[in-house]
């Protein structure tokens, strides 16, 4: 006869393997038998995953036991997918504080790459911003300081050529969101020796293909792309819009993918980095990372799709 002892056993041994699978998400039992897609960094030779995280509105939140549970729950499935680049600003309200707190809760500081900005006037009020930064980040040093919008750019790109050389910071770039800004944007990257610059792209903004994602290819500039959904607008344009059954030939199972998958598709791009505050969300992001991509012709192809649309 079986003993009560044996019986816990085999119980438990059989609860636990039938509990696995469960818990195992699609992206996450893809993720096991894959890797993400990685670019490296012009300057060092480093490489960065292809998708990364925004958090503007996102991580401006009080960190409620619900916004703390969900964000949190976020970060460790970034981590757990080989992502690595948080892109934050104190532009962005609480979202230095929340994930300064977060991360260093979870003990994943030192997976990921964190990149911030700058976005004042004068140097003395950039020094006492960027130490700011650090302080909420919990950070002894930056992976990126980035000057927020060309705020100021001459004074604070000084600045960050000091700390860079100090090793307070490994990387120093320049950010815009705005096509208006191109102009702009192209003077400093032919002018100024810079790591990263961060720029606007996607389906419905592709402005930056004509000159600024060429001239970074020529300048050994890493490129970080904010707004991959065009603002949300994206969404919008493809709502209660079926899938092509097409895009399957480049594994891709959303419009999210669909969309972050054609960003990625341009060598020129190190990561994109679209904001969510929802895990499933996060997931669904994180597998356009992963290969097969779309070839020139089957991007011309989206392309057409979604300007019909």
């Amino acid at each position: 006869m079986m003993t009560r002892r044996k019986a816990a056993r085999v119980i438990g041994g059989t609860a636990a393997g039938l509990c696995v699978p469960l818990r195992m998400s699609p992206a996450q039992a893809k993720a096991e038998s894959s890797s993400m897609l990685t670019r490296a960094i012009p300057s060092t030779g480093e490489k960065l995953p292809v998708i990364g995280l925004g958090t503007w509105q996102a991580f401006d939140v009080d960190l409620t036991a619900e916004n703390r549970r969900e964000r949190g729950d976020v970060l460790s499935r970034f981590v757990k997918l080989g992502a690595r680049v948080i892109d934050t600003s104190p532009m962005y309200g609480r979202a230095e504080d929340v994930i300064g707190e977060l991360t260093t809760g979870l003990g994943i500081q030192s997976k990921i790459f964190l990149a911030t900005k700058v976005w004042t006037r004068g140097r003395e009020n950039g020094i006492k911003s960027m130490e700011r930064s650090m302080a909420l980040l919990r950070a002894k040093r930056i992976d990126l300081m980035q000057v927020h919008n060309l705020v100021d750019v001459e004074t604070q790109l000084s600045t960050l050529r000091e700390w860079k050389a100090q090793g307070r910071i490994r990387y120093l770039g320049i950010t815009h969101y705005e096509a208006g800004a191109i102009a702009e944007l192209e003077k400093i990257m032919r002018s100024e020796k810079l790591d990263f610059v961060q720029i606007n792209y996607s389906l419905m903004e592709r402005q930056a293909e004509e000159v600024l994602l060429p001239l970074a290819r020529e300048r050994g500039i890493a490129v970080i792309v904010n707004r991959p959904f065009g603002g949300g607008d994206l969404f919008s344009q493809t709502r209660s819009k079926p899938l092509p059954e097409w895009a399957s030939e480049f594994g891709c199972h959303s419009w999210a993918q669909f969309f972050l998958k054609w960003i990625v598709a341009n060598s020129a791009v190190t990561c994109a980095i679209p904001a969510t505050d929802k895990p499933q969300h996060l997931e669904d992001n994180i597998q356009a990372g992963w290969e097969p991509f779309p070839d020139a012709k089957m991007r011309q192809r989206m392309l057409g799709l979604v300007s019909s649309l």
